[in-house]
């Protein structure tokens, strides 16, 4: 049952970073509120964002006291794999559509001005 219901979310998932207009099975309600909440505190590094770790899920659970069964656990961290493939997937295009040089040369004051020389 897991299983397909996690291919089922994940599914969802995908449509919805698409664009699509998707209705998620209700019984996912307390898994999607849990995600999101995770998802909002996630961290940053300088290439994007970084996956919603375990300890952060134990902790999130234990400081807003919702237990969260194992596999309810490996049900966000799917969605959460989905969610960030979809992430770098899209900044890559980004990245992609930006001119890989600048048009202004590096000079040493400008260097210092970035870098705090």
């Amino acid at each position: 049952m897991t299983d397909r219901l996690k291919k089922h979310l994940c599914d969802a998932m995908r449509d919805r970073l698409a664009g699509k207009k998707v209705r998620m099975p209700d019984a996912a309600g307390p898994i999607l509120e849990a995600f999101g909440a995770l998802s909002r505190c996630r961290s940053y590094n300088s290439v994007g964002p970084n996956p919603i770790t375990w300890e952060g899920m134990a902790a999130w659970s234990q400081m807003m006291r919702v237990p969260i069964e194992p596999h309810h656990a490996d049900l966000i961290m799917a969605l959460d794999a989905v969610w960030i493939e979809d992430a770098y997937r899209k900044d890559k295009q980004t990245a992609a559509a930006m001119p890989p040089v600048s048009d202004r040369p590096m000079q040493p004051q400008l260097f210092d001005a970035l870098f705090g020389g």
